[in-house]
C-alpha cells in the first residue's frame, strides 16, 4: 500500500510533541494494523570492512581523521563471512547486515568479493542487507542479482541539520543511492540518528523526507546516538528514553507499513524502556554485543526481554519474498568501471575540523 499523505513540520512537531499517552496509543493503533505487535525482528550487524573511512561524519568512530580507538581492518574474507552468518542465524537472527566503512563503491575485487559475501548468505536463507556507502544503479542491479534483500542508506537527519554534520558528501547523494536501489528488486532502509544536538523541528523534517519517498522505506532504523570519545560529538548527552520513545512512535505513525527499527544506543536503554518502544511501533532490533564500533546488549539479555514480554522472533522473508541468487558466471549485469562524480560540498563544519587536530 502506498501512504502518501504530505506531512508538513507544524503537523509532525505536534505529533511529536502530543501528551505520551495519546501519542502511544495512536502509535499503537497503526502498529496493531499494519504489523504483528507481538513479533519482533533479530538482526545481526558485521562489519565486514572496519575503519579507515574518508568521510568527516561528525558522529562516527570510523572516519580515519578522528582520534578514537576504532583501527583500521581490512574487508573480511567470504569465508569469515558465511561463518558469522551461520552463528547469527543459530542465535535466532533473521537477518544479516554487512558494513563497510566506505565512501562509496568501487568497481573491482573487493566489490567482486562483496557480491559473493551475498551469494553465501543469501543460500543460507537469511536476509542479506549491506550497507556500503553510495551506489550507482549498475552496482545496485549487481547486489540485487547475487540475492541481495536489503540496501541500507541511511539520510542521518534532516538536509538542513545534515550540514552541521557532515560536510564530505551532499544530501542528495544520500537521495540519489535510494533512488538507484529503488530500481532494482532490493528493498530499502533507511533512517536517521537523534541526539547529535538536532532540534525537535530537525527530527520532524527528517521524517518527512523518509515519508515522502515512494514507496516507503521498508526499513527505517532510528538510532539514538552513542557519544564516542574522539569526534566532533562525542561530548553530546545521551538521549533520554522519552525522546527515543516520541520519536519511535511518530516515525511509526508516518511509516505505517515500514519495520522501524531500534539500532545503535540500547545498550542504554533499560527493558522497561525498550518495551515502550516495542509498544510505540518498533519491531526489529539489532542483536549481539557489538555495532559495528560500538557496544550492543548481549544476545542472552534480549531472549531473556522477548521472554519477559512474550515475544517472539520473525522469522526470514515474512515481509517479503527471498531473492533469487544468480552466480557471477551467469550475471547480466558486469563492472562498468564507473566513476561517478558524488558530491563534494564546500562548507567546513569547525567542530569537526577542530576533532581533527585534538588528541584524547
Amino acid at each position: 500500500m502506498n501512504h502518501s499523505r504530505k506531512w508538513t513540520r507544524d503537523e509532525v512537531v505536534s505529533l511529536y510533541n502530543k501528551p505520551l499517552m495519546d501519542l502511544l496509543f495512536e502509535a499503537a493503533s497503526v502498529h496493531r494494523k499494519y504489523h504483528d505487535p507481538n513479533k519482533v525482528q533479530v538482526s545481526t550487524l558485521v562489519s565486514i570492512k572496519t575503519g579507515g573511512c574518508p568521510e568527516d561524519c561528525g558522529y562516527c568512530p570510523q572516519a580515519a581523521r578522528y582520534h578514537t580507538d576504532v583501527n583500521a581492518k581490512e574487508l573480511m574474507g567470504v569465508e569469515e563471512v558465511i561463518a558469522k552468518g551461520l552463528e547469527a542465524k543459530a542465535s535466532g537472527s533473521s537477518r544479516i547486515c554487512m558494513g563497510a566503512a566506505w565512501r562509496n563503491i568501487k568497481d573491482g575485487p573487493e566489490f567482486d568479493q562483496v557480491l559473493e559475501m551475498v551469494r553465501s548468505l543469501n543460500k543460507l536463507d537469511i536476509e542479506v542487507c549491506c550497507t556500503l556507502g553510495m551506489i550507482t544503479e549498475n552496482q545496485a542491479h549487481r547486489l540485487s542479482e547475487a540475492g541481495l534483500y536489503a540496501y541500507n542508506h541511511n539520510i542521518d537527519s534532516s538536509e538542513e541539520y545534515y550540514e552541521e554534520i557532515i560536510s564530505t558528501r551532499g544530501y542528495k547523494d544520500r537521495l540519489q543511492t535510494i533512488k538507484n536501489v529503488r530500481k532494482t528488486n532490493i528493498t530499502v532502509c533507511s533512517g536517521g540518528i537523534i541526539g547529535m544536538g538536532e532540534s525537535i523541528e530537525n527530527r520532524a523534517d527528517m521524517l518527512i523526507t523518509l515519508a515522502s519517498m515512494t514507496p516507503h522505506p521498508e526499513s527505517a532504523p532510528i538510532n539514538a546516538l552513542v557519544p564516542v570519545k574522539g569526534t566532533p560529538i562525542g561530548e553530546m548527552e545521551l538521549v533520554t528514553s522519552w525522546e527515543m520513545v516520541r520519536m519511535v512512535a511518530t516515525a511509526r505513525i508516518l511509516l505505517p507499513e515500514t519495520q522501524v527499527r531500534l539500532s545503535a544506543g540500547r545498550t542504554n536503554m533499560s527493558r522497561e524502556g525498550q518495551a515502550l518502544y516495542f509498544f510505540a511501533g518498533a519491531n526489529s532490533i539489532f542483536a549481539g554485543d557489538q555495532l559495528l564500533t560500538t557496544p550492543n546488549p548481549d544476545i542472552n539479555e534480549d531472549v531473556k526481554m522477548f521472554e519477559a514480554l512474550g515475544l517472539v522472533p520473525q522469522q526470514p522473508f515474512e515481509k517479503h519474498a527471498q531473492r533469487q541468487t544468480v552466480e557471477a558466471e551467469n550475471a547480466q549485469f558486469h563492472a562498468l568501471g564507473e566513476k561517478p562524480k558524488w558530491s563534494r560540498p564546500d562548507h567546513k563544519i569547525q567542530r569537526n575540523l577542530e576533532a581533527q587536530t585534538k588528541r584524547k
